[in-house]
């Protein structure tokens, strides 16, 4: 393999790996992106392919994992192995490790969809939850071990606050009693870690006991008073004790470690190695990038491809293949007219596609598999080294032709330039016929006639030229392949209003030959500019044509499924009002035929009456019906009213995530109305509701639904598993959260972090008001170290 630094930087591929680097989220992620090279084994390059991708479709699904993984945990938990004590800064790494290889195979097995190329890592991932759960359980931070720790030093530290209040209380005798006098100042202080009053030295012998420190004037004497000498001393035992037993705990834990010393090895390598993976996807992403097809063979074929470095709103694409019709492709045209990127853009999205990196081009796109890129672009003259540009390049060539070979793939800027304008043609044509003796393919550019005319009548060799626009001046950067480019030297200089004279002499001392070969191209370039310009006309034609009748189309099928349901609809409404108007008037009849043969007045009348009654009950009863089926058919259309104002424990249906729910709190001054609909809490306007009123539901719709899948593929695509909060105040922090809290929930994510910052405390203070209220909050705690501290709260929502 052949893929020398020195031509990986005239490609500029160590700016791509720069930015990948930045996209990685942890240090060793970052290390193995700045070290990534092109490979020439087709199965290594098809392997790192499908894991980019497979991370994209993950991403699309699920968002992004969190990854966690300090470079020292490895030799961290080598030093264990040895029997060497951590400190607790290295023992929270490895807990905060063990944490991330437990969250990544939670992201990995909930809901799975499909399998992936990354289920080997994933699979491969040892959390230690009893090892981490021991660790942060009795490491708070770097410098703080939680009394939890054990029950000997939370007995000791007890101890300790005992002795230190009598002492205290002992002390403030002195300090507030009748010997204050003899006090430089009422206060109590520590001098080699001792407790002791400031005394003033004239009254030395007033206070007896031990002088541990005279100030700089001698004014003060520190004297710790015979009547806390036992305390203190006390005090000293156990903070001697405390010490130990801290040892004890961390000796305990760092042999845990050690025993699984071979877990923390693994879990760095594999999270270090999905973190690579998924920043290759992140890159993708703001590339607008995708995967092309990797062929084992000795081609390139790309299509609507883009330089990476460049804005990819202005850059124009290219189509250009070499290897299948042709082995050598010649491109020509005028200078800044976008040669030279056209070979980078060749030569770094094969090196990108090697590397395992998804190319900015269509997915139709094919990369062959090569052992080297061998490039000769750019002016390299050496002051120092006595070459000229044209020696320079030549000195590369000899190089190149050493190395070239039948997988090679060769790039040439400018070949034969810098000398003769005849030697150099000849002698670029020659170089041209040894690459390709050799097999391997190759793309040059030149502004050489011979060339071009060489291109013409050889076999294999193709003609290609960087568009340029003579009104404007200005180069099109689109490349033609097969029409050769003209330089427009002399059209160029008459624009910018060099004489006629001059242009007219310089035309006459070209070479006859010259000058019909120019015009022939001239003309052929006029033409294929005409007809690409009515081919696109055409096209532009094609595609409003296509639009407008698929829209068309749409409208027609839309407007027919409507009347169909309206009329199915009437129809069911009409039969329903007759059939009930046909049982209510059989029943009056009845009714009628009981009065005719009833002679009794008074019981006629109450007949009368009761049938009246039963009347009116029948017709009540098919107004219900009416009404059930206006509610069976309730409109989902924009243009729904609500039939009367909203009260708190209204039915409604919810329309943006297609679901019955009640509402349990009327708009808020933002016009949100809050809503029930089982496990899921959210706020929405009331333009989202539908009321239904009695035993009413949805059951058609004129719209289709909102699927539930669709919904949360819609959040998970988008969905990160953190929002940050700082600055805000209690009521709009929790407002924000709120929904959050329901995207988590349709993500179907069992954790999340809120990121409110420490500060004074009381955003974190008003939001844990909240949480504790918040039926779709399982548990919440401080973030561990490793998480943020006290400046996060994990939160562990319920599962449906």
């Amino acid at each position: 393999m052949s893929f020398h630094t020195k031509m990986l930087s005239t490609l500029e591929f160590p700016k791509i790996v720069g930015m990948l680097a930045e996209h990685c989220s942890t240090d060793g992620a970052k290390a193995k992106a700045r070290a990534l090279l092109p490979s020439d084994d087709y199965d290594v390059i098809l392997a790192r392919q499908r894991k980019t991708e497979d991370a994209r479709r993950l991403i699309n699904q699920k968002g992004y994992p969190s990854f966690s993984a300090d470079e020292s945990t490895t030799a961290s938990a080598e030093r264990a192995y040895k029997g060497a004590t951590l400190s607790p800064k290295e023992l929270l790494a490895i807990a905060s490790l063990f944490h991330s290889a437990r969250m990544i195979a939670d992201y990995a097995h909930t809901d799975k969809l499909f399998e992936t190329s990354l289920d080997e890592i994933f699979d491969r991932m040892l959390p230690n939850r009893m090892l981490e759960d021991a660790i942060t359980r009795a490491i708070i931070s770097e410098d703080m071990i939680a009394d939890e720790a054990s029950p000997e030093l939370a007995s000791i530290r007890r101890q300790i606050r005992i002795t230190n209040n009598k002492v205290k209380e002992t002390l403030q005798s002195y300090v507030g009693g009748n010997r204050n006098k003899y006090l430089q100042e009422n206060l109590v202080t520590m001098r080699n870690g001792r407790y002791v009053v400031p005394v003033k030295a004239e009254y030395r012998n007033e206070i007896k006991g031990l002088v541990h420190d005279t100030s700089s004037s001698g004014a003060t004497l520190f004297v710790e008073p015979m009547a806390v000498v036992d305390a203190n001393n006390e005090l000293k035992r156990l903070a001697s004790a405390e010490q130990h037993e801290i040892e004890r705990i961390l000796c305990a834990l760092s042999a845990e470690v050690g025993d699984a010393s071979t877990a923390v090895s693994r879990n760095y390598h594999n999270i270090t190695e999905l973190a690579f993976y998924y920043g290759c996807a992140s890159l993708s992403f703001e590339m607008k990038a995708q995967m092309p097809e990797i062929v084992n063979a000795r081609m390139v074929d790309l299509r609507r491809a883009r330089h990476p470095l460049l804005d990819k709103e202005t850059v124009v694409p290219i189509d250009v293949a070499i290897g299948e019709d042709y082995d050598t492709l010649i491109v020509t045209g005028p200078n800044t007219g976008g040669k030279t990127v056209t070979l980078k853009t060749i030569g770094l999205l094969t090196v990108m596609a090697q590397s395992g990196l998804q190319i900015p081009a269509l997915e139709s796109s094919r990369i062959g598999v090569f052992d080297s890129v061998l490039v000769d672009i750019g002016d390299e003259q050496s002051i120092e080294a006595s070459l000229s540009t044209f020696s320079s390049h030549m000195v590369n060539i000899i190089g190149i032709l050493s190395e070239v070979g039948e997988r090679s793939m060769v790039l040439f800027d400018e070949l034969g330039s810098g000398t003769d304008p005849i030697e150099g043609a000849a002698l670029a044509i020659a170089i041209l016929e040894k690459v390709q003796s050799a097999g391997a393919l190759s793309a040059s550019t030149t502004h050489y006639s011979e060339l071009k005319a060489y291109a013409l009548n050889t076999m294999r060799v193709q003609n290609a030229s960087c568009e340029f626009d003579v009104e404007t001046l200005r180069p099109t950067y689109k490349l033609v392949v097969g029409t050769p480019g003209k330089s427009n030297a002399f059209a160029i200089s008459e624009k910018l209003g060099i004489s006629p004279e001059i242009i007219e002499r310089a035309t006459a001392l070209i070479e006859q030959e010259d000058k019909r070969f120019e015009d022939i191209i001239e003309r052929l370039d006029t033409n294929r500019i005409a007809m690409e310009r009515e081919r696109e006309k055409q096209e532009l034609l094609r595609r409003e044509y296509e639009i407008f009748k698929a829209n068309a189309e749409r409208e027609l099928a839309e407007r027919l499924k409507k009347s169909q349901e309206e009329i199915e609809k009437n129809l069911l409404r009409a039969r329903q009002i007759i059939e009930s108007a046909r049982a209510s008037s059989e029943f009056i009849f009845r009714q009628l035929e009981e009065l005719k043969k009833e002679e009794d007045r008074e019981k006629r009348n109450a007949m009368l009456h009761s049938a009246r009654e039963e009347v009116r009950s029948r017709l009540r009863e098919t107004d219900a019906l009416y009404d059930g089926m206006e509610m069976s058919g309730i409109s989902l259309e924009d243009e729904y009213k609500l039939p009367r104002p909203l009260k708190v424990g209204d039915r409604v249906y919810v329309t943006t995530v297609a679901q019955e729910g009640v509402v349990t709190a009327l708009a808020d001054k933002k016009g949100l109305i809050s809503v029930t609909a089982g496990i899921l809490r959210t706020k929405v306007t009331e333009d989202k509701l539908r009321l239904l009123e009695g035993g009413a539901h949805i059951k058609k719709q004129l719209k289709a639904p909102v699927s539930e899948g669709k919904v949360k593929k819609t959040v998970m695509s988008s969905f990160r598993p953190e929002i940050d909060v700082r600055g805000m105040i209690g009521d709009d922090a929790w407002f924000v959260i709120d929904k959050y809290l329901d995207d988590a929930i349709l993500a179907c994510m069992s954790t999340v972090r809120i990121i409110h910052g420490k500060g004074t405390g009381a955003l974190r203070a008003a939001l844990w008001k909240y949480f504790k209220s918040d039926k779709r909050i399982k548990s919440f705690r401080h973030g561990e170290y490793g998480e943020g501290d006290a400046g996060v709260t994990v939160i562990e929502l319920k599962q449906s």
